[in-house]
């Protein structure tokens, strides 16, 4: 069945119509017609199964036949991804959403090669590829994903993670699975807000790895082989939902 997005504010609970583009990719695209049942995702957790109503040149026109609700992950993860170059960093926003990261947070690091004269157009392009993301993958949360930042800036905000981490390539490194056990082993329960930081390639400076350990962010090993950057950030999200959502007595 198709999937379409709306944002929770155009939604009513008897009946909308999809914005333009959705409407054009429902049309001109996917072809739908008077009749069909579609399911459309707010974004914000639920879930919408609806019949179209009536198709016009640029707009459709949908009825709702029955609602449903997915309730959050018991934690949320915040991705701090130093920003990378070419599509790498598309890939990255797209797999971060599909594995429901809460949040994704663009490091303007130290050594990252990326242009940001037009970061609105970056910003309203990453957005599209989250919502494509969860209506290919029918979750029905959509990640914030926040403007630029260094990681001096972000620091400074001093945002409180339960537990924090930081993909490191320096020897005093454990794996995530310990720094999880071992939260849960000192306050009786699993994180509920985490922070991970993936660097760009040749990861962070000198100076920003100092700081964001002086920080108190947990440095942490994805593995024996030096992985690049869309791929650490892959990894590092996918081990952490194992490690939280793996039973436990």
């Amino acid at each position: 069945m198709h999937r379409f997005y709306q944002s929770s504010r155009r939604i009513n609970d008897v009946g909308f119509t999809l914005d333009e583009r959705e409407s054009h990719h429902a049309i001109n695209v996917l072809r739908v017609c008077k009749g069909d049942r579609v399911v459309v995702l707010d974004g914000a957790g639920s879930e919408f199964m609806c019949e179209v109503s009536s198709l016009e040149k640029k707009a459709v026109a949908l009825d709702v036949r029955n609602q449903s609700r997915t309730e959050p992950l018991p934690y949320r993860i915040t991705l701090l991804q130093a920003m990378t170059k070419g599509k790498s960093m598309d890939f990255i926003i797209q797999k971060a959403t599909e594995l429901c990261v809460h949040r994704i947070v663009p490091l303007a690091a130290g050594r990252s090669v990326v242009q940001l004269e037009d970061i609105n157009s970056k910003l309203a392009k990453w957005n599209a590829i989250a919502i494509d993301s969860i209506k290919q993958c029918g979750s029905p949360w959509l990640p914030i994903i926040e403007s630029p930042v260094t990681p001096k800036e972000f620091l400074d905000r001093n945002e409180h993670f339960d537990l924090p981490v930081v993909a490191s390539l320096q020897n005093h490194t454990q794996h995530p699975r310990k720094y999880v056990d071992d939260y849960r082993s000192e306050y009786g329960a699993l994180p509920k807000t985490i922070g991970v930081w993936i660097g760009p390639e040749g990861d962070f400076t000198p100076s920003e790895v100092n700081s964001v350990l002086t920080a108190g962010v947990h440095p942490t090993t994805l593995g024996q082989v030096i992985l690049r950057s869309e791929t650490a950030a892959l990894y590092a999200v996918s081990v952490l939902n194992y490690e939280m959502q793996s039973p436990r007595d």
